[in-house]
């Protein structure tokens, strides 16, 4: 290959680059919804899709386990209501105690499937808290291992993640079945 064909690399230097152009949607906010409506949530128009289409994990009667489009590690399923409310006190009893089932059944999937050294629960409600969907409740659950962490979601606010998504999905899908 010629030197002029790698011009449009730049000139080679000694750093090695991850490319994670799939990021760009995230952080360009693309798939971020337009308003706070159902019509535009997409946590409300996820069930409507096939479980592998949508890459749901699980589904229950008020509320189901979806894998992240945007992971923090492999594995990071969102508990989600059916409803769409905002605030985990909007939630009524059935829903707030399927949304623990939910969340302790995600916990032990995650355990056999990956088994994670530790693992991180929780919501952000609002956006100041951190919700990047605030209109529809969602709860974060992330397999954490030791060492997951490195300088690339500091220095380059970019995460290195080693398996697809649809990989996890079938791993915690089955994963999801062997531990009901």
């Amino acid at each position: 290959m010629s030197e002029q064909s790698h011009d449009f690399a730049g000139r080679p230097d000694a750093f090695e680059r991850l490319w994670t152009p799939h990021r760009m949607v995230y952080i360009g906010g693309e798939n971020k919804p337009d308003d706070d409506s159902v019509a535009s949530c997409p946590f409300c128009s996820i069930p409507g899709r096939t479980d592998e289409d949508g890459l749901i994990v699980a589904r229950g009667e008020t509320g189901y386990v979806v894998l992240n489009l945007y992971p923090y590690n492999p594995g990071h399923l969102l508990v989600c209501p059916y409803r769409h409310v905002s605030s985990y006190t909007d939630l009524s009893k059935d829903e707030r105690d399927e949304f623990g089932e939910l969340t302790a059944h995600s916990i032990r999937a995650l355990q056999l499937a990956s088994r994670p050294a530790g693992l991180n629960t929780g919501t952000n409600q609002g956006a100041v808290a951190g919700a990047g969907i605030a209109a529809h409740l969602h709860q974060h659950v992330i397999p954490r291992w030791m060492g997951d962490s490195n300088f690339f979601p500091i220095i380059a606010e970019t995460k290195a993640l080693p398996q697809v998504l649809g990989e996890t999905w079938k791993l915690l899908s089955d994963a999801w079945e062997r531990t009901c």
